[in-house]
């Protein structure tokens, strides 16, 4: 197994309990020069890397970096002609009424003003590229999307999520903000969780040119309202009134968001035997108890 990260937004922590593994080999660099780490023997290359939604950056830097690094992937997996093992993201839903989404779900994006959907734009454009280049070359993939991925390790920033910088607040005793009008929901699926379906559309067979949502069960949707005070009653306790801010959408300018997402993972679960076995509540548990392990380091 082959690693490759340039640390953007990654710790080198997080490599530490495994570098030494003599069944895997780490280099730190670029996507965009993947073709200077290829061998020959690769089965497949699961591409993670990312620019995310551009509240903190440019519109133009989330389109332009997801787009080159998709290509530079295509290509080399066209070279070795290992899997694509593409993440995508939930995102792609964008304003659908319709929940859960299931992977035929029709893909409903805002205006293209508003540089919020640039992210879910550059994914879905990443995906009709690898569909598109899989029916003329024949390249094999997997794409997966996404639904909140959280947990040990994960960047402690809006980076890694609203669940880091909650914890993060909560064990301040500063107060939470909350985007909007706290009642969008979520559904958050644990690290552990994303990981097993990960593997599977890396090995199973049947996971050959399909799309599959991977998430925690619908039924742990939660608004972030209430994200918010959950993760403080962990933090501080059941009896500590939680500290919530609301800022409207408009400190963020032309900005939309989505007011429901919740999965179906129907599809996942019977072709590939996917089974979250963390609830938000077990999963939010371990994170906090990362986070604060890692506060007293």
């Amino acid at each position: 197994m082959i690693g490759l990260d340039d640390f953007s937004y990654g710790e080198k922590r997080n490599i530490a309990g495994f570098k030494d593994n003599p069944n895997f080999t780490f280099h730190e660099g670029n996507v965009l020069d993947i073709q200077n780490y290829l061998q020959d023997d690769i089965d497949a290359v699961v591409h993670l890397a990312s620019q995310k939604i551009p509240r903190y950056t440019t519109a133009y830097k989330t389109i332009v970096d997801n787009n080159l690094m998709t290509d530079k992937v295509i290509e080399a997996c066209l070279q070795i002609n290992a899997r694509l093992v593409f993440a995508s993201t939930s995102d792609v839903y964008g304003k659908n009424p319709h929940v859960p989404f299931t992977e035929n779900s029709d893909l409903v994006l805002g205006p293209t003003k508003v540089k919020r959907w640039a992210y879910a734009a550059s994914k879905l454009f990443s995906e009709h590229k690898i569909i598109a280049t899989s029916d003329e070359k024949g390249l094999e993939y997997c794409i997966m999307r996404f639904f909140g991925s959280y947990g040990p390790n994960q960047n402690l920033t809006w980076w890694g999520g609203p669940q880091s910088v909650f914890i993060g607040k909560a064990q301040q005793d500063e107060t939470i903000e909350i985007h909007g009008h706290g009642q969008q929901t979520r559904t958050f699926t644990y690290i552990d969780d994303t990981v097993q379906g990960i593997v599977l559309c890396i090995t199973a067979a049947n996971a050959k040119n399909e799309i599959y949502n991977i998430a925690s069960n619908p039924t742990e949707e939660i608004t972030i309202e209430n994200l918010g005070k959950v993760i403080w009653h962990l933090v501080r306790g059941e009896h500590s009134d939680p500290k919530l801010e609301f800022i409207p959408y408009e400190t963020f300018g032309n900005y939309e968001d989505v007011m429901r997402r919740v999965p179906s993972i129907d599809k996942i679960k019977s072709q590939l035997g996917f089974e979250p076995k963390h609830s938000l509540i077990e999963g939010l548990k371990a994170t906090i108890d990362w986070q604060l392990t890692l506060g007293e380091a």
